[in-house]
């Protein structure tokens, strides 16, 4: 009952004009940045960050999470009618949902893509509203040794869960580290890696670095592949959306598998986009039909979309309770609290219990508006990707370089920014993930003043990360999941070993 009330307490802070407003605002401007080639949730939330500076903390995050919830369900759109994924998890909602497009069932495509993302994300959304309350009750217990451990948790998860090759997550981290380091020491109070610079002196701005990495990257990546647009025509009628919302029971274990893999899959680093297949080839493995997936068929659509918007979603409950971003706009949202002054973690529901539950309160409007504004306004915005790049391009550009001289107003953070474009471009180009270098640069220092202000108060004495259960799970936890791969190919090599022992 304690959630519900506090659940209410959100709504409370939650519908007001000023907010209502904001979130529509959120809403349509995230299914813009959905559909826009070389965009999507991580970037257009990025470039759109600066706007919420003037904002209190609750308006602002609200707005951003709109944002992201339309980008999700914008997603859908260039997948299913242009065969251009949105996101790296809407690439399973092509197999199926371009297909259908083809075969002139686009509205139907549409219809199940848009509705499987609602059933995920509120599967995610009422796992966080009834998690939250519980983990409050240990937020006092939380000193400089245990938020270390959760830091460490965070980085080995990264290294151990990846799906990217190990060196080149480790090469993400290390620079972000390395980015985290410059500026003024917050412990000694000495200047490091400024070169004699009076502009390095406030360290690397998080905003600017993030515009950079994903919003001028994704413009040099689109440029570069010169994206023709072609695409098929929808347009979603009453009659379209209760034949599939009436076809829904026939799917509701499809819809109840992917939503747990989403849920369980969402808070781990780069969750959604192992969700999405996962889901997807559950669906197809389950099915008395496997060989028409591929084809068109409309479970193709419901697993990958209900399975990913899960795990997005889902990816919020470790930033807010731990300070652990399950994805990489999760960690922009992190960065964002931090600008506002909030510290992302156990304490939050404890120091900042209007702030939590309003942002809960907004995920469950924020769907249910979102869902019936793309279900109305499909043909609006599918129209958009028929501007051509050129002309949406230096819009987009300029937009990056006013939030990101705004930070500040210091025309070094346009060339920075600029300079992080181009450091994108390439990681991209080599697949080195984004996601570990922003979470280094956001959580770089914190993790360090908790190391050091631990070893301080013991005298340098290591024990102290196991001196109590709490402390001493959240490290153990920390370095079984870094040394993970390691103990998973000892697995496999013994595994085999012993099955032949016991044939003998």
């Amino acid at each position: 009952m304690e959630a519900f009330d506090l659940l209410f307490q959100g709504f409370g802070v939650l519908l007001t004009p000023d907010k209502i407003s904001l979130m529509m605002l959120g809403l349509v401007l995230g299914v813009f940045v959905g559909v826009l080639p070389g965009l999507g949730g991580p970037n257009g939330v990025a470039i759109l960050l600066p706007l919420t500076f003037t904002m209190d903390p609750t308006s602002a995050i609200v707005m951003l999470s709109c944002i992201y919830w339309g980008a999700l369900f914008g997603g859908a759109i260039t997948s299913i009618l242009f065969n251009i994924p949105g996101e790296a998890w809407s690439v399973a909602t092509t197999f199926d949902g371009y297909p259908m497009a083809q075969q002139g069932k686009a509205a139907e495509a549409l219809t199940a893509a848009f509705t499987s993302s609602f059933i995920g994300s509120l599967v995610a959304i009422l796992l966080i509203t009834f998690l939250a309350p519980s983990i409050a009750s240990f937020a006092l217990k939380f000193g400089p040794p245990e938020f270390f451990a959760v830091y460490f948790l965070t980085f080995c998860s990264f290294v151990g869960l990846g799906r990217e090759s190990r060196h080149k997550i480790v090469i993400s981290l290390s620079l972000g580290f390395l980015l985290a380091g410059i500026g003024m020491d917050t412990v000694s109070g000495t200047l490091r890696m400024t070169f004699g610079t009076t502009e390095l002196l406030r360290g690397v701005n998080f905003l600017v670095a993030v515009i950079g990495l994903f919003g001028v990257s994704e413009i040099l990546l689109t440029m570069e592949e010169r994206l023709a647009l072609r695409g098929h025509v929808a347009k979603i009628s009453p009659k379209v959306v209760l034949k599939v919302w009436l076809d829904l029971p026939r799917y509701w274990l499809t819809l109840l598998r992917s939503s747990v893999v989403g849920c369980w899959l969402g808070v781990t680093p780069g969750g959604a986009i192992a969700a999405s297949f996962m889901g997807y080839n559950l669906a197809k493995r389950f099915s008395r039909n496997p060989e028409s997936f591929g084809k068109g068929r409309i479970e193709g659509v419901f697993a990958p979309e209900t399975a990913a918007h899960a795990a997005g979603t889902a990816a919020l409950l470790p930033m807010l309770a731990l300070g652990i971003p399950g994805s990489g706009t999760a960690a922009i949202l992190l960065g964002g609290l931090m600008v506002w002054g909030l510290n992302p973690g156990p304490l939050l529901f404890v120091e900042q219990k209007d702030f939590v539950w309003g942002l809960i309160a907004s995920m469950y409007l924020g769907n249910i508006i979102g869902l019936f504004l793309v279900l109305s306004t499909v043909p609006v915005f599918a129209a958009v990707l028929r501007v051509p790049f050129a002309a949406i391009a230096p819009m987009i550009l300029v937009s990056c370089a006013i939030g990101a001289f705004a930070i500040q107003n210091a025309m070094f953070d346009v060339w920075m920014m600029l300079g992080f474009g181009v450091v994108g471009y390439v990681f991209k180009k080599m697949d080195i993930p984004l996601a570990p270098l922003t979470l280094a640069l956001v959580l770089g220092s914190r993790a360090e003043d908790a190391f050091r202000l631990t070893m301080i108060g013991s005298g340098g004495d290591f024990r102290v990360f196991w001196s109590n259960g709490l402390v001493g799970t959240i490290m153990t936890l920390a370095l079984i999941m870094l040394f993970w791969p390691l103990i998973s190919a000892l697995k496999d090599r013994l595994m085999p070993r012993g099955a032949h022992l016991q044939a003998r």
